[in-house]
């Protein structure tokens, strides 16, 4: 691809937002004599300029809801939408610095490609050149050249996804809102526009703000994860904050695989938490609010964890050996309960047999203890 620098036209007025929800709450009417039901709960977040953030959650959780309030699509029954310090809860959607990209694509059928792109720039009455120039560079850089005259129909998924990106790039937003446009592609093609996306709001420093419950996109794509559950806000965090310390159970268990051993810590300092588990004792880092002699979880990621044989002994027994060619994923049934381990590489010689007794050697620096109230 052609690399092609987009260039705003005024800096000053083109320079990312700061996004601030403040306590944004919805609640929707439901039946007569029920109570409303809640779709977003007092969602604080701040997103500063050029930040890349994904709302991440199971379906219900809240996040689209969360996105179409910031859109100016939903109003929020209470909190405020903040954009460089200005509450714009009473701007209607087509007067906020915004642009949104859709999971449907929303292209015009009746418009060609280029007519497309171009739309949001003559609705904001941008002059013939400026427009020209703005649409060539926009076909350069999303590989769509050649296809301006084209109808919508005429194109792939993946070209309309990339013609709905650049009409809205193209009129250089503070915000750039995603709404799961990635959900209609196939695996591959949906990799590549991941990275596609990313190189192209890391160039332009365009503050964003994407919506997903695709763990994959949330984790590859952001500078900070939100993951949110029943309209709530579990945790604000990198991603790999996210992964290795979660701050919930249910963050734990919904992003990636865990394993969860019940433990109880016989000590809590600085250094973690001391508990013993499969067969051993170890000192773990702990969230904050674990406390000693008080029940916890361990929290074991399976290619954290290590097998080996162990003949008459061991901490387990093979129940099921999945092979997938770069890894092997093994069930093991053991005092603690069933694990899931992953075996990256798999030496063709070593693999495991159902029904072979096994070691299984946890990583402390890998793992984490979580209270169970969490």
């Amino acid at each position: 691809m052609t690399a092609v620098t987009w260039q705003p036209q005024n800096r000053a007025e083109t320079r990312p937002g700061r996004l601030h929800l403040d306590r944004l709450t919805k609640a929707f009417h439901a039946a007569r004599g029920s109570d409303p039901v809640v779709a977003v709960d007092a969602v604080t977040l701040d997103v500063a300029p050029g930040e890349f953030i994904t709302l991440l959650g199971p379906s219900g959780c809240g996040k689209t809801t969360t996105l179409r309030i910031v859109a100016g699509l939903e109003t929020a029954t209470h909190g405020h939408v903040r954009l460089d310090g200005q509450v714009i809860d009473a701007l209607p959607p087509q007067r906020r610095p915004m642009a949104m990209v859709f999971q449907s694509y929303a292209l015009f059928p009746h418009l060609t490609v280029g007519e497309n792109i171009a739309y949001g720039l003559r609705t904001r009455h941008r002059g013939k050149d400026e427009t020209d120039t703005a649409l060539r560079i926009a076909l350069t850089s999303m590989n769509l050249v050649g296809l301006a005259d084209r109808s919508p129909h005429e194109l792939s998924g993946g070209q309309q996804q990339r013609v709905a990106l650049a009409r809205a790039l193209v009129v250089q937003p503070k915000v750039l809102l995603f709404d799961e446009p990635l959900s209609n592609l196939d695996a591959k093609l949906r990799g590549a526009m991941r990275a596609e996306i990313r190189r192209i709001q890391r160039r332009l420093g365009i503050t964003s703000l994407y919506v997903t419950h695709d763990q994959d996109e949330a984790m590859t794509l952001s500078d900070r994860v939100v993951v949110m559950n029943q309209g709530r806000i579990e945790q604000v965090a990198t991603p790999a904050d996210i992964y290795f310390r979660p701050a919930t159970v249910f963050v734990a268990d919904f992003i990636g695989r865990a394993n969860f051993v019940e433990v109880v810590p016989e000590r809590v300092d600085d250094t973690g938490a001391a508990v013993t588990a499969l067969g051993r004792p170890m000192t773990v880092p702990a969230h904050p609010e674990v406390r000693p002699n008080s029940p916890a979880y361990l929290m074991l990621r399976p290619e954290t964890l290590s097998l080996a044989p162990a003949g008459d002994g061991g901490t387990g027994s093979v129940l099921r050996a999945t092979f997938h060619g770069h890894s092997v994923d093994y069930e093991v049934e053991t005092r603690a309960g069933t694990l899931s381990v992953t075996v990256p590489g798999p030496d063709p010689q070593g693999l495991l047999a159902e029904g072979t007794n096994v070691t299984v050697t946890a990583d402390p620096a890998r793992a984490y203890v979580l209270t169970k109230a969490q």
